[in-house]
């Protein structure tokens, strides 16, 4: 007898076992029979009870979910390839019609692949690059403090202008894309950008061109440096012709002025007797001896030549 009432006890605690069940709060619950749901969701955590052994509970993650692409090449709309690293983050807001379509997880992560990738394409293709890489619409760029007024007016180091910008791509990416997984039961929160790349086939293409556009942006400031290293050098030579001209006048009438009153000195100091007068020209005549006669130097004077003159042995005059 007591066997009998063991056996109903563990009979009456398997079949209790199977009618109930508790869900939790971070999941929902689609009860099916036979493979096909029956009634409706269940969202509230808690205590429940289903038909044992035929109901089956299938849990549905009420959390938000991660959806991370893998990068793909695409082509902009002028005609760069790029790879593109997208993320999004959803959650399931209807769990019959995402049971229905789309039954767990897994298929749902394949069919967001397909949606989000085909819609990052489409906007990808319409927008050039810029509108992809930027997002600062009113930008400009920055500028050395010693360039002059004429060179920060020039088109040097021009910005090309955005219109939308990243942000606005990514909202077209996410309206186009909400509407059609809206079908599956799911509530698509948020997509960004999270890497873009140049394609590695055009990659050495594009360093090309910006180093091209950084030299020739070079050779511009070089080629005006050189100009006006040229007019400063010019302006130098002008300036040191000026002064030194200048100063040869200057130097000239110093000259002048004191050669006037070494004359003048000269005049008063050797007219004031006639021996004053024979002596300067007794140191004149020996002054130019000097520069006129040399150690092989030969000279045909006549005897009453004022070189002569001195050359002869003195004569004393007897007083």
């Amino acid at each position: 007898m007591s066997f009998v009432i063991v056996v109903l006890m563990a009979a009456a605690a398997l079949v209790l076992n199977s009618a109930l069940y508790t869900v939790g709060e971070v999941e929902q619950v689609i009860v099916t029979q036979f493979g096909k749901p029956i009634g409706e969701p269940i969202v509230d955590a808690g205590l429940q009870i289903k038909m044992p052994f035929i109901q089956q509970v299938n849990p549905i993650e009420k959390r938000v979910l991660e959806w991370d692409g893998s990068p793909s090449d695409m082509p902009t709309k002028d005609k760069l390839y790029i790879s593109v690293d997208l993320f999004a983050r959803w959650r399931i807001t209807d769990p019959l019609q995402y049971f229905l379509r789309l039954r767990d997880e897994r298929s749902a992560q394949s069919r967001l692949d397909d949606i989000l990738g085909s819609e990052t394409r489409n906007a990808v293709a319409k927008h050039e690059l810029i509108e992809i890489i930027r997002t600062t619409k009113d930008r400009s760029p920055q500028r050395d403090e010693l360039l002059t007024g004429a060179e920060t007016t020039s088109d040097m180091g021009v910005l090309v202008p955005i219109h939308k910008g990243r942000k606005i791509v990514e909202l077209e990416i996410f309206k186009s894309a909400a509407e059609k997984v809206k079908v599956f039961g799911i509530e698509l929160l948020d997509i960004r950008f999270k890497r873009i790349n140049y394609n590695a086939s055009v990659r050495p293409k594009i360093y090309d061109r910006m180093v091209s556009e950084r030299r020739q942006i070079a050779e511009r400031f070089i080629s005006e440096g050189n100009g006006e290293a040229a007019r400063i050098r010019g302006n130098r030579v002008r300036d040191l012709n000026k002064i030194q001209s200048e100063a040869y006048r200057q130097v000239e009438e110093i000259r002048g002025e004191a050669d006037a009153i070494a004359a003048q000195i000269y005049a008063s100091a050797y007219n004031q007797s006639v021996e004053a007068a024979e002596f300067y020209q007794f140191t004149r005549t020996m002054a130019a001896y000097s520069f006129v006669v040399g150690n092989d130097t030969t000279l045909i004077l006549s005897t009453d030549s004022e070189l002569f003159k001195y050359l002869t042995e003195p004569t004393f005059e007897k007083k």
